[in-house]
């Protein structure tokens, strides 16, 4: 029976259209009745071989004829305008194409959202470092030569804002809450806490610098670029450029590491886009790892005001986070520092502010779990002081505070497994042996100490559309212009459809990282595994559908395995059944769910930490994360997802410090020489322990977000645990031993 050319079906069932929006809970729980076993499982990645092997190719390796090569140019005064460019010296050095510049390039990163147009500022220098002029030649080395001659005059302005101490802040809109009477919370309160806790900026570092190849063929641009969200990119680059976003198609198969960093379009796409056009030839701009670090996102530094106040048994009355942070002038991103704050405990009278800096530093944006990666440091380290306040176990003090409802909205939570994060988290860390009496353990020169904080971070459905073809040899194809970020995405797609289509999962291609693909969410905000995948499922269900009415069965009845059809009495092999292939889009969209419904992945960390008693060095003993994530699609990719943030949290809270020269802005330590980051001997054996959890309103296939739940509260366990360990509280983090070593005991 040919089924290549059926009509849709007239059903609103999304098991046959293949369109589901997320209105009401979907308990089906399909893919646990699945039958070919390869969902959830630790399967290794299909791209690995082709990653170690070096042919995997990445941005900067994209191919093309008559190929020349670009420099970006930073502006070197941090406020002001450039005036004039004299390419009169560098045009006649060998082999330099041409110098470009103007206002279209005069521009800051996009944040990689669906309303969130690039601020174009109209030819101001906003920052030291700022991108004003790029340089084409025949090879890297004449374009670097020539770039570092070019004659710039520039207008600088003295009103420059470097140092956020000093700086006018802004309270910006629908960010400020104040529930019930906090003041009196904290008056008649038998325990409080009032701390403030300070972060430093942070980067993301991916490992692949940012670059772009830019191609045009007439009015068609193709870029082959490292990017993240390429649904939001293609827009973006073409409102950058003044084109149709119809002519612009960008290639991403490949993408090493972004981390909120590649979310938006960023200089050298416009660059190599410009000068592509105007030499007639392709061009590449590749950044060099400073460049990286000077224009694109940063995290913003923080100042957070924590203020807890408890009744005798560690009930909370009242919460308040007060956050201080920054931007560039006119960016509307803030960093949402309290989000986790907002449901993760109780207590009725809450109040929560915000400000914002305007500072001549570099864009802020979001670093992965923005938000939540700073602001647990602070919630977590706060609950712990209070903890030790009431003497009360950190651990039955969270529990205590875990409300029915959302404390602000009203509205109920989806799942919520926090208290089994902690419960089994504590009894496979050994929590009971813990001395409660900080400085009490000491083995040799070193302080022993042990430390718990919560994780949460709120799970998102982003809209998301994949086409799924079924031939009739039993192989599948997938195709979406869903990215993979080094997270697994291919991995886990390709599971999805092996396992609803009934195939060994080497019959299943997955075809990601094309803006011409149908559209997908992209990687960022640790939405993509469940919003592409539901989109892969659905997908799959329509064309289970259309195999089951070839076969002569009802749908639920059908089983695949293998290859084979069975179901009504029949059992036939897809090659027999079908006469042609079977294309079916799905396509998943956020609901009524997500409104009614408080949606989270919920986690525990464990640290244990040595601190020397003479040098007042930290090293991390052991660490322990046990994350509630709904479904895991695929146990090997999921740990590492979780490996990586807890990584991240060793960084945060002992390692990561980006400074900024408060005299002009400038970066001071834009490099992975002197930008410290965890290396092998910073990071111990890492264990991960997974919940079993299906939360039936996230989405179809009851996954959720995991890539940042791992890092969200991390560092605090750290830091918790060197106050178990020495009595020392660092508040201003990362926790150098310079905080640590004049406080140690005696």
């Amino acid at each position: 029976m040919d089924l290549s050319n059926l009509n849709p079906f007239s059903s609103s069932d999304h098991r046959e259209t293949g369109h589901l929006k997320m209105d009401k809970p979907d308990t089906s729980r399909r893919l646990d009745e699945m039958q070919q076993g390869v969902i959830s499982k630790s399967l290794n990645r299909p791209d690995g071989p082709l990653k170690v092997s070096g042919t995997a190719r990445y941005a900067a390796e994209a191919e093309a004829d008559d190929m020349a090569t670009g420099v970006l140019v930073g502006a070197i005064i941090p406020k002001g305008r450039v005036v004039s460019i004299d390419e009169d010296a560098a045009m006649k050095m060998p082999g330099v194409l041409g110098v470009f510049h103007g206002k279209k390039l005069l521009r800051n990163p996009a944040q990689g959202t669906a309303n969130q147009a690039p601020i174009q500022p109209d030819g101001e220098v906003s920052y030291m470092g700022q991108p004003v002029a790029l340089v084409v030649a025949e090879s890297f080395e004449q374009a670097r030569d020539a770039a570092i001659t070019l004659a710039i005059t520039y207008e600088e302005d003295d009103d420059g804002v470097f140092d956020p101490k000093i700086a006018e802040k802004e309270k910006p809109d629908g960010k400020q809450i104040d529930q019930g009477d906090f003041d009196a919370a904290m008056r008649d309160a038998a325990a409080t806490v009032d701390s403030r806790y300070t972060t430093p900026v942070q980067s993301s570092a991916p490992m692949e610098p940012h670059a772009s190849v830019a191609q045009w063929n007439g009015d068609q641009l193709t870029l082959h670029g490292s990017y993240q969200m390429l649904n939001y990119n293609k827009n973006e680059l073409a409102d950058s450029l003044g084109i149709d976003v119809k002519n612009v198609r960008i290639l991403a198969p490949y993408v090493g590491g972004g981390f909120g960093s590649k979310l938006g379009i960023a200089p050298e796409a416009v660059a190599a886009a410009l000068a592509a056009k105007a030499l007639e030839r392709p061009v590449r701009v590749a950044m060099s790892r400073r460049t990286v670090f000077e224009t694109t996102m940063r995290r913003s530094e923080t100042s957070q005001r924590v203020q807890l106040a408890a009744d005798k048994t560690g009930k909370l009355l009242g919460l308040a986070h007060h956050a201080s942070v920054s931007n560039l002038p006119d960016e509307g991103f803030t960093e949402p520092v309290a989000a986790a704050t907002h449901f993760l405990y109780g207590g009725g009278s809450r109040r929560f502010t915000y400000e914002v800096a305007r500072l001549n530093r570099s864009c802020a944006g979001s670093v992965r779990a923005p938000g939540e990666a700073v602001g647990m440091l602070a919630l977590e380290s706060a609950m712990d002081e209070l903890a030790h306040e009431l003497d009360i176990d950190p651990i039955e003090l969270r529990v205590r505070n875990m409300p029915e409802k959302h404390p602000e909205s009203d509205i109920p939570y989806s799942a919520r497994n926090f208290e089994d994060c902690l419960r089994q988290g504590a009894k496979r860390f050994g929590w009971a042996d813990r001395r409660p009496v900080p400085a009490s353990r000491r083995e040799g020169d070193w302080w022993i100490g042990v430390g718990v904080a919560g994780a949460a971070r709120s799970n998102i459905l982003g809209e998301s559309k994949a086409l799924v073809t079924l031939n009739a040899d039993g192989t599948a194809l997938v195709e979406t212009d869903m990215t993979d970020i080094g997270t697994g995405t291919y991995t886990i797609l390709a599971q999805i459809a092996a396992e609803m289509l009934g195939l060994p999962l080497e019959k299943v291609t997955v075809s990601l990282g094309d803006s011409e693909l149908p559209e997908g969410p992209g990687s960022g905000g640790s939405w993509g595994a469940q919003s592409s995948g539901s989109s892969v499922y659905l997908a799959c269900e329509a064309i289970r559908t259309k195999v089951a009415k070839a076969l002569g069965c009802a749908a639920e009845d059908l089983t695949l395995k293998d290859g084979i059809a069975t179901g009504g009495n029949n059992r036939k092999p897809l090659a027999d059944l079908l006469d042609g292939p079977i294309a079916q889009e799905g396509h998943i969209e956020p609901g009524a769910t997500m409104e009614n419904f408080d949606q989270a992945g919920y986690g525990a960390h464990f640290a244990e930490v040595a601190v020397n008693a003479i040098t007042g060095e930290t090293r991390v003993r052991r660490m322990l994360g046990v994350f509630a994530a709904g479904r895991i699609l695929n146990a090997q990719t999921a740990r590492s997802q979780c490996h990586g943030g807890m990584i991240w949290g060793i960084g945060g809270a002992l390692h990561e410090e980006l400074h900024h020269d408060t005299r002009d802005g400038h970066m001071v330590n834009g490099d992975l020489a002197e930008y410290h980051v965890p290396v092998n001997l910073d990071v111990p054996q890492l264990d991960v322990l997974f919940i079993h959890q299906r939360d039936d309103h996230a989405n179809p296939i009851q996954a959720k977000g995991i890539g940042e739940l791992g890092i969200s509260g991390a560092g605090a366990a750290i830091t918790n645990a060197i106050f178990n360990a020495t009595g020392v509280r660092v508040r201003d983090y990362p926790a150098t031993l310079d905080k640590i070593l004049p406080y140690l005991p005696d």
